[in-house]
């Protein structure tokens, strides 16, 4: 009983602890609203603290070491050996120079504290005694004017005050308040203004400046001091009297230098911060303000409440600024900065590779690319000198972080600036006596320089090789290790060339595999494994069968690094690697299952799956779904022509259960496993597709969201097997299901809901649909509203697919009603369901005609989006296309009579993207439209004329040949005159429309408009007119031959070139 009341006490004890901490102000304000709750609502329990702190942790560390996470950030997702670059110190020579700079902040201390001493001092009067006569003990000790004494009297300074006011107009002061004697405290606040302002006098100069060598002089007659308003109000006021008090009138406005309230829960402003945000205390309604002025005003709020706001407020807005923001501008505003500063960079080359090293090893693929262009730019502007001496006391750092960092630095340079420059001094590290670290870092700056540039160290592999050799040798097992370790990556990025660079290797390798154990082992069998595959077959069979016995005797071996493919083996291959430990870490599992694959080609399906097989019913879900993976790779690259028939009722079976049993969020392992099995057996899997229906349909009344997702997923991915089977009753039946739940309320499951019932409908056929087409499409017309992508997509997806099909099964009207929705889907952000809405617009007018829905479209050009606006022009164009120009242009070239910018160039892009369509139909409307293209390119809008260029283009290239030459040229004199723009999309256009008229019409005639101006006095003509000449001068350049002009010969010159002469 003792004992249990000791843990009682002992438990309260602990309790009354954990409420102290979790209630403290501290912990509140350091820990995030999420982590303070959890705190909260566990402060009445008496957990263990181990299980208080799992459940405050934000991710769990095995779904981390599985590889299946969500996505993290970037603190989240660095742990303890990326956390050591901030332990890295500064280096000497960067202390030393941080030691002589001094800090700002310290400036601004030590001015202030200088500025109370003086003010002490002044405030200090020479009568007034401290009461302990500590002012007694200090005036005998400082040195001061009082400390002198002239007959015991002590020695006034003269003071202004002792001077007679001249500027009175009177020389004796008569009385008034401005005359009164002035107070001790008046004194004192008067005192240091005084002297930042009084002038030098002569006296004071001649007492500053030697007698000898300096002249005073006269001031020019023509100066004339400034004496302007504004410097007089911008000077330090200078009290030059003692007023007296009088009562100031009352101002209730005054704000007491209380900042002012900001509406919106934002934080109070500091008053240097007004100049910053006083936009914000404008009362105006952001529904009246314009979009970039309401984007201004959110981030000026974002930015206010980093800077004042409380750390809640900070942490929100930090998110929401950082939110979808860009780490690769980091690499580009840096990379500018290099460029521009060059060598002036490189006194802080160090401090520079101590930030930007550490990305290297992150986990995210941008991260590292960033950094090594960073590291580029810096060794460009620095140079190979400077790098190397920077980075060289690093590389026998007692830090094994730092080390990493500095070896994978040095190979990005190497790949900059090349490896030849970077061979004497590797040869030098990979030799040092001065300590093993330095030879372990040469020999992985080897490694980092074959995996960062692979193939392209062939001319260089000779050299490599030789300089890490000895490595192989070292008393030092890491450097052994590091040695094997880099002559593998050389290996493999050689491959398949370069054995005979590895020939002074294979012996030391080929001792060491049977003299090693553990890492050292695995190295060297991983270089002797890469290193076979480069040789012949006839010498790869012989070593292969060498080291095959060590490699027996190691799968026992419970060293996770013992990893290599092998053939032959499948009995101990299986029973040493195939466990559940292996799936647990991310790069066992990679390797494992690329291994299986590998062995899979050599010996065939049917063995590898009936050996994994049963597994797919382990406890283990991480197991599973490492089997499922396997399977799915190997039956995708060979088939299932080899699997038998028990095998495969076996193999249907187990994939059934671990579908229904998987519960992580990452199912599409699980689903693309069964789609690929389904897939690869064919017509085999009829016996089974009852089954498998049943699963379907009763997953997708569960009520996890995942769980239904995944089942609409997988009849998407089945529906061709179903119809190759002739399970069309079975799909119909699946088709009227799928059609109950299309009010399903989770976006992401309608979206999957949406894909089943399109791909029902794309192997069944409109006919045999159930529910028929002219009941389904009026469900789906109000789902064309839902603004999720994945619902856009497939929603659009099967509309235009029964648009095309099966127009006829819906009414005009039902029609109409869903182009009217499909033009809200022209401002989607996805370029494919852009894509697709434009499409469908003319599949429908190809069913109810084009004029409905042209005269939709029309209208829709009038509105400001760009985006809408220029999708509205090519679903015009598909309209023209679908259902021949002659029903569109009227009425588009009507339209160009409505005196509005964006209409005409509406409808000038429309003919644009009609005559790119319509191609050679383009040469009977082309005289109808010449007239409109001519107007358009003599008007003043740049826009009217780019566009009708880009027209013309499209129109010259599709009639080439056709016998519209006179129209052409016709066009081409007003496409002349642009030539001269200065904006780049103008110029490009007026270019392309030369060049499309070059094609129609032949080079000779753009020839002779060129010929005008070749010669040109004036440089930019001349300039203009030959870059027009070059483009048929490279691509016609015989057709250019006949139309040279004839020149007559002069006295002195032969111009003059026969045939028979340009032969000879």
């Amino acid at each position: 009983m003792a004992d249990l009341d000791r843990d009682i006490a002992k438990t309260q004890e602990d309790r009354r602890k954990m409420e102290a901490d979790l209630a403290s102000p501290s912990n509140r304000d350091e820990e995030d609203s999420t982590g303070s709750l959890v705190a909260q609502r566990l402060a009445s329990y008496t957990a263990p603290r181990s299980i208080l702190n799992d459940l405050a942790r934000p991710h769990n560390k095995d779904e981390d070491d599985v590889g299946f996470r969500p996505r993290q950030t970037i603190a989240e997702r660095e742990g303890d050996y990326r956390n050591r670059r901030l332990n890295r110190v500064l280096s000497p020579d960067r202390v030393a120079m941080a030691e002589k700079t001094p800090d700002p902040s310290e400036e601004e201390e030590a001015a202030k504290h200088q500025k109370d001493s003086s003010s002490s001092k002044r405030r200090k009067r020479w009568d007034l005694i401290d009461e302990d006569g500590s002012a007694a003990k200090k005036a005998k000790a400082a040195s001061s004017d009082w400390d002198s004494t002239d007959g015991g009297t002590p020695k006034r300074q003269r003071s202004r005050w002792d001077e007679t006011p001249e500027t009175m107009g009177s020389v004796t002061p008569m009385g008034g308040i401005h005359m009164a004697t002035p107070t001790p405290g008046q004194l004192i606040f008067r005192g240091p203004i005084e002297e930042r302002n009084i002038p030098f006098s002569d006296e004071e100069l001649d007492a500053m400046f030697p007698k000898d060598g300096y002249k005073v002089l006269d001031p020019p007659a023509s100066y004339v001091p400034i004496r302007t308003p504004a410097r007089k109000l911008q000077a330090t006021p200078t009290p030059v009297a003692t007023p007296g008090y009088v009562i100031p009138e009352e101002n209730r406005g005054q704000q007491y230098d209380v900042p002012q309230e900001v509406a919106g829960g934002l934080p109070f402003m500091k008053l240097e911060d007004y100049q910053y945000f006083g936009a914000l205390l404008n009362e105006e309604k952001e529904e009246e303000l314009s979009l970039d002025e309401q984007k201004e005003r959110k981030i000026m709020k974002l930015l206010l409440k980093v800077k004042n706001g409380t750390p809640a407020q900070r942490k929100t807005a930090l998110r929401q600024l950082s939110y979808k923001a860009q780490r690769y501008l980091l690499a580009k505003v840096i990379g500018k900065i290099l460029y521009k500063l060059g060598v002036m960079v490189r006194p802080y080359v160090h401090k520079i590779l101590v930030v930007i090293e550490p990305l290297l090893i992150d986990e995210d693929y941008y991260a590292r690319k960033q950094g090594r262009e960073i590291i580029i730019n810096l060794s460009k502007a620095a140079g190979l000198a400077t790098m190397i001496a920077a980075m060289c006391p690093d590389i026998d750092n007692i830090d094994e972080y730092v080390r990493n960092t500095t070896a994978r630095a040095f190979s990005v340079v190497a790949s900059d600036l090349g490896v030849p420059a970077l061979l004497p001094f590797l040869k030098v590290v990979c030799r040092s006596k001065k300590s093993w670290q330095a030879r372990h870092t040469g020999i992985k700056i080897v490694q980092q320089i074959a995996i960062l540039i692979g193939c392209a160290v062939l001319p260089h592999l000779r050299s490599l090789v030789d300089i890490i050799e000895h490595g192989l040798s070292d008393e030092d097992n890491k450097v052994r290790t590091i040695t094997a370790l880099s002559l593998a990556s050389l290996a493999e990025a050689a491959a398949p060339y370069g054995i005979k660079s590895f020939d002074s290797v294979l012996k030391p390798l080929w001792k060491g595999i049977r003299s090693h154990r553990g890492k050292v082992l695995a190295s060297f069998l991983k270089a002797i494994g890469f290193i076979i595959s480069l040789m012949d077959a006839r010498y790869a069979s012989y070593y292969t069968k060498e080291v095959m016995f060590i490699l027996i005797r190691e799968f026992q071996s419970p060293d996770e690094e013992m990893k290599m493919s092998s053939s032959g083996i499948l009995p101990e291959f299986f029973k040493h690697f195939w466990i559940r430990r292996m799936a647990l870490e991310r790069r066992n599992y990679k390797q494992l299952v690329e291994t299986t694959v590998e062995i899979a080609n050599k010996v065939g399906v049917a063995d590898i799956v009936g050996r994994v097989v049963e597994d797919l019913k382990d406890e283990s879900e991480p197991y599973r779904r490492m089997v499922m993976e396997t399977i799915d790779k190997v039956v995708t690259s060979l088939g299932a022509s080899d699997i038998d028939a028990r095998l495969e009722e076996l193999l249907v079976d187990c994939i059934l259960y671990t579908f229904q049993e998987q519960t992580s969020d990452d199912a599409n392992v699980m689903l693309n496993g069964f789609s690929a099995v389904v897939n690869a057996l064919g017509e085999r899997v009829k016996p089974y597709l009852p089954q498998i229906c049943g699963t379907i349909k009763w997953r997708l009344n569960n009520k996890s969201a995942k769980v239904r997702q995944q089942a609409a997923d997988l009849i998407s991915k089945t529906a061709v097997i179903m119809k190759q089977c002739g399970e069309e009753q079975l799909m119909g039946h699946l088709g009227v299901v799928l059609y109950e739940y299309l009010g399903e309320e989770y976006p992401e499951v309608l979206g999957s809901i949406l894909g089943a019932l399109k791909a029902i409908v794309n192997v069944i056929g409109m006919t045999k649909m159930t529910p028929p087409i002219k009941d389904l499409v009026p469900r789906l017309t109000p789902i064309l509203k839902n603004r999720h992508e994945k619902v856009q997509e497939n929603c659009i997806d099967l509309v235009g697919r029964i648009a095309d099909r099966g127009a006829e099964f819906v009414p005009a009207r039902e029609w109409m009603r869903i182009c009217f929705e499909l033009l809200e889907m022209l401002k989607a952000h996805k370029k494919g369901i852009r894509r697709a809405t434009v499409n469908s617009f003319g599949y429908i007018a190809k069913t109810i005609g084009p004029q409905d829905v042209l005269a939709t479209l029309l209208n829709n050009i009038k509105v400001q989006e760009r985006q809408n606006r220029v999708c509205t022009t090519v679903a015009i164009a598909i309209v023209a296309e679908t259902c021949s120009p002659f029903t569109v242009l009227p009425a588009l070239m009507n339209e160009y009579r409505v005196q509005e910018l964006n209409v005409q160039n509406g409808v000038l892009k429309s003919l644009s993207f009609l005559f790119e369509y319509i191609g050679e139909m383009g040469k009977d409307y082309i005289y109808a439209v010449t007239p409109l293209l001519e107007d358009a390119l003599m008007d003043r809008d740049l826009v009217h004329r780019q566009t009708a260029a880009s027209a013309v283009k499209h129109m010259a290239l599709g009639v080439a040949g056709l016998g519209c030459e006179d129209a052409l040229v016709h066009l081409l004199n007003f496409i002349w005159p642009n030539i001269f723009e200065t904006s780049p999309h103008v110029i490009n256009a007026v270019m392309e429309a030369i060049e499309g008229m070059g094609i129609a019409l032949g080079a000779a005639v753009i020839l002779n408009f060129c010929l005008q101006g070749l010669f040109h006095p004036a440089r930019k003509v001349r300039q203009v007119y030959w870059k027009i000449y070059n483009s048929p001068y490279i691509g016609a350049q015989d057709t250019l031959v006949a139309a040279y002009p004839v020149l007559e010969d002069a006295q002195n010159n032969v111009y003059s070139r026969p045939e028979l002469t340009m032969f000879v």
